[in-house]
């Protein structure tokens, strides 16, 4: 199946304020990943709930191996329902419902309290997130020329970083307590009293993200224009969007050039998600890191990856969608192989021995200092690596099949987003060490790479033959 460049490029004009909106969606979604997922209540989950971190850690990979499984099963379908109905804003307005809710009740979490309790609210918070995120995602190819796609779609990324890095900034400055002194990192007493022994500086970051979240979103919903084509019953929908569905997965065979990107994304996007989600506990673990430490991590490593999305979103337009792609992954490799190498006293796996003298204050040894290093490269890449991917598949589709190729994407990302954090979970609680468990994630982003090395650009084969015209020949 062929695909024209003037059936990619007949959207409407779309307004700077309605593309604003879409672009504001990151913002309000991002601190979910940011504060719950990667920095704050995630490491708390681990190492808070429960006293065995190895327990802690395998159980939230666990959970985050059942929101995959869901995710992986339902995601194409809605997607393949999206174009049938037509509107995406209502299904997004459906799950923020969920999403704020179950991110409200993650206060409630207290120390002591059962763990399924914390697991069951984030499973369905996760959830909607990601099946609102296949929706938004299909709305980019109605609203921006073709040759905009990458510039945009980082734009919005690194936006999302900012949105989360000041929600984590707040945490540390004016809610996070040191478990020392009390105090935030301004010196002052947590606002709203919060006590840091009760974990109530983590689980407030359940209540603030969906406050945000709901604040944030509702420019999409004034500004942002949507489908407007006659809507389906939800039952003819349903029908329509499965046998679409067929029909896609059936196209797929003759387009080898998406089928093996969404592949390859498939198998480094589960890496991907796992060092994101898995990070912060992993360091929270081993040196003892809370609240404060854990948010000045993830601070520094989101100053560095509003940079990285931005200058990739230059880059993206003049390279293309590929290169940067691969340039991330190789970054994120070298980044995992420094993270699981690093420990009290060493770094790269012993050959470089470190001192264990703390200077003290913040990341006072040697090895926190190397872990922060590493981080680094994390930073600059995990933007790219997913934004660039975004417009590298926004560029092989046409508007029509937007939403089933963007539901079958959000399936590449998460059809198999179980079995790097079932891999890291299992693994640690066979060995007894979450330092041999994380390097599961080395062999996802590898394999992933290698696939994508080999796929076209765009990925599809007759895409690529009408788009010359736009002067991007590939990686």
């Amino acid at each position: 199946m062929q695909v024209s460049a003037e059936k990619i490029d007949a959207r409407p004009r779309t307004s700077r304020a309605g593309i604003a909106g879409w672009m504001l969606f990151d913002w309000a979604a991002q601190p979910f990943f940011t504060v719950i997922t990667t920095f704050i209540f995630g490491p708390y989950f681990v190492s808070r709930l429960t006293e065995d971190h190895a327990v802690g850690q395998a159980m939230w990979g666990y959970t985050l191996t059942v929101s995959g499984i869901i995710i992986a099963i339902l995601s194409p379908v809605l997607g393949s329902i999206a174009d049938a109905t037509g509107p995406r804003k209502p299904w997004i307005g459906f799950f923020a419902v969920i999403k704020i809710v179950s991110l409200s009740m993650l206060w409630f979490a207290a120390p002591g309290s059962p763990i399924i309790y914390a697991a069951f609210f984030i499973v369905l918070a996760t959830v909607a997130a990601e099946f609102s995120i296949v929706f938004n995602d299909s709305m980019m190819t109605r609203l921006v020329d073709e040759k905009d796609v990458g510039r945009i779609s980082n734009i919005a990324w690194g936006l999302g970083y900012l949105g989360g890095m000041i929600v984590l900034i707040a945490v540390v400055a004016l809610l996070a307590g040191s478990p020392e002194t009390g105090k935030t990192a301004l010196g002052i007493d947590p606002l709203f009293g919060l006590d840091p022994a009760k974990g109530e500086d983590a689980r407030i970051t359940g209540p603030i993200s969906a406050l945000w979240y709901f604040v944030f979103i509702i420019p999409m919903f004034l500004f942002t224009p949507d489908a407007t084509r006659a809507t389906m019953s939800l039952r003819k929908a349903t029908a329509t969007g499965l046998r679409e569905l067929k029909g896609t997965l059936g196209e797929l065979r003759e387009r080898s050039g998406v089928l093996r990107f969404l592949i390859a994304r498939m198998i480094f996007q589960d890496g991907v998600n796992g060092l994101l989600a898995l990070g912060g506990t992993f360091a929270a673990a081993m040196f003892g890191w809370r609240t404060l430490e854990l948010g000045i991590y993830g601070i520094i490593l989101n100053v560095v990856a509003i940079g990285g999305c931005l200058y990739a979103s230059r880059l993206d337009t003049r390279l293309g969608s590929k290169v940067i792609v691969t340039a991330s992954l190789v970054c994120l490799i070298i980044a995992t192989v420094g993270i699981v190498s690093t420990g009290p006293g060493f770094t790269l796996f012993g050959l470089m021995p470190l001192s264990t003298d703390d200077s003290g204050g913040l990341f006072g040894t040697a090895a926190e200092k190397a872990y922060i290093l590493y981080g680094l490269l994390v930073g600059i890449a995990f933007g790219p690596v997913q934004a660039s991917s975004r417009s590298y598949l926004a560029r092989s589709v046409s508007l029509d099949e937007a939403g089933r190729y963007f539901g079958l994407y959000a399936l590449s990302g998460r059809a198999t987003s179980f079995l790097a954090p079932a891999s890291v979970a299992t693994i640690t609680l066979a060995t007894g060490s979450a330092r041999i468990g994380m390097m599961a994630l080395i062999a996802f982003l590898v394999a992933g790479l290698l696939i994508l090395l080999r796929t076209p650009y765009p990925a599809d084969d007759g895409r690529k033959k009408a788009a010359t015209s736009f002067g991007r020949d590939g990686f």
